[in-house]
Parts: structure tokens; sequence; C-alpha cells
């Protein structure tokens, strides 16, 4: 069969599903079933309710990260090996994988929902009694000022 290159709700509905439990665009173009990454880039600014569906399972995707960062984070299963005299030993490259993954599902749940996951710095900058700021605009009277100066060149 060939790869779908015509945009149909059944394919891209299976797109977003996929995208929805964590995989990756390009991991779903890569079956033989599915259409090209550049085809589904492309029925992306063809198609406004296949956007709308996009948007909605990539906010589902970063969901599935963050959960997927706590299980990744909790299973300690691999951390430990036997070595040759039977001592219990830490397989340091385990426990470092496991680190890029969580660090990597943090980033990209970071970028797919910044408001929810990402690091976010908020700064409030308010008046008085939390209203605007008030500003004030002075209008320079030259004549005093090259006065003032005078006066202070004088006392030097």
């Amino acid at each position: 069969m060939a790869r779908p290159s015509k945009y149909t709700i059944a394919v891209a509905t299976k797109i977003c599903e996929r995208l929805m439990v964590g995989q990756s665009l390009r991991s779903i173009c890569a079956q033989k079933d599915m259409p090209y990454q550049a085809t589904v880039y492309r029925w992306l600014t063809q198609s406004e309710s296949f956007r709308d569906q996009y948007a909605r399972a990539r906010e589902v995707q970063a969901d599935t990260l963050a959960d997927e960062v706590l299980d990744i984070a909790d299973d300690s299963t691999q951390d430990m090996q036997i070595d040759e005299q039977g001592n219990e030993r830490v397989r340091h490259e385990a426990v470092q994988r496991s680190k890029l993954r969580v660090d990597a599902r943090k980033w990209l749940a970071g970028q797919l929902a910044p408001k929810k996951y990402g690091d976010r710095i908020q700064q409030n900058i308010s008046g008085a009694n939390d209203g605007p700021i008030e500003q004030k605009i002075t209008v320079v009277d030259e004549a005093k000022v090259k006065a003032t100066v005078a006066k202070l060149e004088e006392s030097c």
C-alpha cells in the first residue's frame, strides 16, 4: 500500500491519537501506513480543523510526557547489577540514561505547554494598590537648568 498523501479525517485522527500517547511525529510518519512528515505539515497549513486537533493532541502529549517523567524516575530496576564476584554495583550508564530520558521529556513538555510545564519567571509590576503605574512627564525649563549649572560651577 502506498503512503497516504490525501488528507482524510481517519488518518489525521490516527496521527493525533499516537501523538497523545507520546509518540513523536517523526516516528509516526516512519510507519509505512502513515504519510510523510512533510505531508502532515502541508495538511496543517491547509486544514484548520486538523490544526486544532493537532494542537490539542500536542497539549495532551505534554501531559503524557510529564506522567512518563515520574515513571522513569521511580523505576530503579536497571540501576544495579551483580558483578563477577557477586557484588552489587551501580550501573551508571543506566542511571545516566534515565536522567537523560527525564530531562528530554521535561524539556519537551515545557516546549509543548510552557504555561503548565515551562520554567516560569513571573514579574508583576504595578502602581499603588495594584493599580496602573502613573507616568509623569516633567517639562524642563532650559533657563533654570543653565542657572543651576552656573551656580554649581561658581561654587566649585
